[in-house]
């Protein structure tokens, strides 16, 4: 008999943890072990190992990824182009969940904070509401401070992970920049700590089906089935904004930037974006995407054997999106009113988990849960948001292919190329 796939398994797990939720209660027992708590045990011990791998693994993916990318010959003209086009869009992307999260409200159920519905604990929300609710202008200073940090052991240990990353994207560019011998001692030395942490990360993902159940129906088991209003208009928020970004932003991009019809790079890379859809995989479906960016949108070898295969790792749109949303849908939940200050702090760590953690496993949940960290909201409710995760997962991988093969198109235009996307019109010098 074939292994269930993941996915299928977590689908399973929250069949189950609605089943098993709504015939329990908050008092009901197990041969003299009270239920409720066995629920708390289990998901605790889940969220516990996604922290646990958090550090070493952001700090690895990054390094490795920037000295990758550091010691490009080609890192020129090309490599600055690619880098500010995935900045941009991802930029772009995470302002589009910004507004529609701000907009939508998701964590609000009929004018009140969605806390009680979704099980989080009034305890917990005075805790939080203390420690990020009276941030105000006067704290973007500190937001700039943090990024550089005095001790980078202590960030690490305080969950400062601006200053984590800063020192990450510092450490990887001057890595590439050292006599060979070392650098490559460095690079083999962080590379296998990256590969420990990818197996590491994929056992800790072998616990997640465990982990959904037991959130799950800890909520279902206090709640009832009202926690899932919340969680269906946050997830009509998060598609829409992915909707948007892929149909309106992009195509303009391709129009203003790229001056080329979009529904001729649309119907181009429809292959690859239904793969995509289907395998929720930016790696896996790289080498259709690179067939259907040379041989049906006319994109040269130079370009997109570069451009993608760096997409494919560092840009991720429509993870940057959901990563916003999925924070803010959180604080909402919490009865928060997050100031300028917050939510430039979630743009801020958005965009550069959004690279710097793109190529792993689960990267949105170690991506959410340092946004969460930073600002100051617990990664209790993470759980819950897998309950969508699944469907969610696949819209955003295939906004995230679509993004990379239309900065290869842009980006091939700007270098002259004329045969992209075969009827494209000149450039204009």
């Amino acid at each position: 008999m074939a292994e269930i796939k993941l996915h299928w398994q977590i689908m399973i797990a929250l069949a189950l943890a609605v089943i098993v939720g709504l015939l329990t209660t908050a008092d009901s027992d197990f041969f003299g072990i009270r239920v409720f708590a066995l629920y708390d045990f289990t998901g605790s011990l889940f969220l516990n190992a996604l922290k646990m791998i958090t550090v070493p693994l952001i700090v690895a993916s990054i390094i490795t990824g920037i000295a990758g990318v550091g010691g490009t010959h080609g890192l020129g003209r090309l490599g600055g182009k690619t880098i500010s086009y995935y900045l941009v869009t991802s930029l772009l992307a995470i302002l589009v969940g910004l507004f529609f999260v701000n907009y939508f409200a998701p964590g609000i159920i009929d004018g009140v904070p969605a806390k009680g519905v979704l099980g989080l604990s009034d305890e917990m929300a005075r805790q939080v509401s203390a420690k990020v609710g009276d941030r105000g202008i006067g704290e973007l200073a500190n937001v700039f401070l943090s990024i550089v940090p005095t001790n980078i052991v202590s960030a690490a240990s305080s969950g400062q992970m601006l200053g984590l990353i800063f020192f990450s994207l510092l450490y990887g560019f001057y890595m590439s920049r050292i006599s060979e011998a070392y650098a490559e001692a460095q690079y083999n030395f962080w590379q296998g700590l990256f590969e420990i942490m990818m197996k590491m990360t994929e056992w800790v993902m072998k616990l997640a089906p465990y982990g959904v159940f037991a959130l799950v129906a800890k909520v279902v088991a206090t709640t009832g089935l009202a926690a899932f209003k919340p969680l269906m208009v946050f997830f009509i928020t998060v598609l829409v904004g992915l909707l948007v970004h892929f149909f309106i932003v992009l195509p303009l991009l391709l129009r203003v930037v790229g001056r080329v019809k979009p529904w001729r790079h649309f119907r181009a890379m429809l292959p690859a974006l239904l793969t995509a859809f289907s395998t929720a995989s930016s790696s896996a479906t790289l080498p259709l995407t690179m067939e259907c960016v040379e041989k049906r949108a006319g994109v040269s070898n130079r370009i997109s054997s570069f451009v993608l295969p760096l997409g494919a790792t560092v840009n991720m749109d429509g993870t940057a999106l959901y990563e916003c949303v999925a924070a803010l849908f959180i604080a909402q939940a919490y009865g928060l009113e997050l100031s300028f200050v917050t939510q430039f702090t979630v743009v801020i760590v958005a965009l550069l988990t959004s690279i710097g953690v793109a190529g792993i496993p689960a990267a949105s949940l170690v991506a959410i849960s340092i946004i969460l960290t930073t600002i100051g909201l617990p990664a209790e409710a993470i759980g819950l948001i897998l309950a969508v995760d699944r469907i969610l997962d696949m819209c955003r991988t295939t906004v995230n292919i679509f993004s990379d093969s239309c900065g290869a198109v842009i980006i091939a235009r700007s270098e002259g190329e004329q045969n992209v996307l075969a009827k494209a019109g000149p450039i204009q010098s």
